[in-house]
């Protein structure tokens, strides 16, 4: 019986001429195996290319609900972006698409598994450390690490030679990744960090020139953290993050020019677009202000940093992340209420906060004065809190008589 290879799937470049790669240097059954994220291809073409370039089967799956409940929301709960910047767009989806494979694999009885990732991203960690913690039993194919091949103009000359159609061409040569979260941008012009992106490069969100003169406001309700309506109307997790791309894109929301350092010691530079998720990470952290005791807060921002870098690192099935994630749910019973935002061109305002949990106190806060708060108790708290620095202070006097 032929070996089954299971193909984790997207009709681009890479993975486009690995169908054929594959059944000419393992003589195998390929199974193309196509993951809706959210990439918003059309399914059905990528299936006929499957086929058309060789595949023996070709799987689809809708994950969009999955991968926004179980991995997205995780993150903006956990206030998780890597390097100041990145909303982990790619990171986050390729856990589930690998779980997800793995499945397929299983199912079929395959005995392998392949990716279209470089030997030099941090995709090809992600995809095969999901591999191993899922189905280590499976062998695992890397064609970039294997092949001849050492450019995407290599790449395309072999789709060329084999008669396959893709989109790049020698004049776009930009790598992108898509899903429901982002879209990201690398290779072409962005390979030299100091030219600017050209305005092509940009496929989802308008610049700020293009966008509308004037203030769009949305307001984003949440549940134990977790959003459930947009400007009022209940929906769905889809929808939800689908709304709020179409109302961040218009408004210039979400665009990010980022020098990062990647999982195996490379220095890379790419361009993402996040505008849905963008507006819920401002929207959950301004209503965590309002909602986190003081110190939770500060320390939830630590847990945040390394939760953000287990998930760049594709860590996503190991037993700190699983325990960072339980920290997070335990942190987010009283993250409830709404926030509204005020867009214009590429900014975003905060204009309002409100929660039936907040810790925000009117009567305390305020410059007027009442009975929740004794100005004169601050004296002894502050001389308590100086008596270190009093005791230091004298020991110094002492030794300089």
């Amino acid at each position: 019986m032929r070996e089954k290879v299971v193909l984790a799937y997207s009709g681009g470049l890479d993975t486009s001429i690995i169908i054929p790669w594959l059944k000419e240097n393992y003589d195998c059954d390929v199974i193309a195996y196509v993951a809706d994220v959210g990439q918003g291809d059309d399914l059905d073409a990528v299936v006929e290319k499957a086929y058309a370039t060789g595949a023996s089967k070709a799987i689809v799956e809708d994950l969009r609900h999955e991968f926004l409940t179980d991995y997205v929301f995780p993150a903006i709960q956990a206030g998780a972006v890597y390097e100041h910047k990145y909303l982990l767009g790619t990171s986050l989806a390729r856990p589930i698409i690998a779980k997800y494979q793995v499945a397929a694999a299983v199912r079929a009885g395959a005995t392998a598994v392949a990716h279209g990732c470089t030997g030099k991203g941090n995709d090809q960690v992600r995809f095969e450390h999901a591999y191993q913690a899922l189905a280590p039993e499976l062998k695992v194919i890397a064609p970039w690490r294997e092949w001849t091949l050492q450019s995407r103009e290599d790449c395309l000359d072999y789709a060329e030679q084999h008669g396959i159609s893709v989109a790049q061409s020698r004049e776009k040569i930009h790598s992108r990744d898509r899903n429901l979260l982002h879209v990201s941008h690398e290779g072409g012009e962005l390979e030299d960090p100091n030219n600017p992106p050209l305005a092509t490069t940009w496929t989802w969100t308008k610049s700020p020139q293009e966008a509308d003169d004037r203030v769009e406001q949305v307001t984003i309700e949440f549940n134990y953290g977790v959003p459930f309506a947009v400007n009022g109307a209940i929906l769905d997790p889809v929808a939800i993050v689908e709304v709020l791309n179409e109302i961040g894109a218009r408004n210039a929301i979400g665009r990010v020019d980022l020098v990062e350092n990647r999982f195996v010691g490379i220095k890379s530079r790419g361009c993402y677009e996040t505008p849905g998720g963008t507006l819920l990470l401002t929207a959950h952290r301004e209503l965590e202000a309002l909602c986190l005791d003081r110190d939770l807060s500060h320390f939830k921002q630590h847990i945040g940093l390394k939760y953000a870098e287990i998930v760049y690192f594709g860590l996503w099935f190991t037993p700190l992340r699983e325990s960072l994630q339980a920290f997070v749910e335990s942190t987010q019973s009283d993250v409830n209420g709404k926030v509204t935002l005020e867009l214009y061109k590429g900014n975003i305002e905060v204009t309002g906060r409100k929660s039936p949990t907040s810790l925000y106190r009117p009567d305390i806060a305020s410059f007027t004065m009442g009975d929740g708060y004794q100005q004169k108790d601050a004296e002894g708290f502050i001389r308590i809190l100086g008596l270190p620095a009093r005791s230091r202070a004298l020991v110094h006097a002492e030794s300089l008589k």
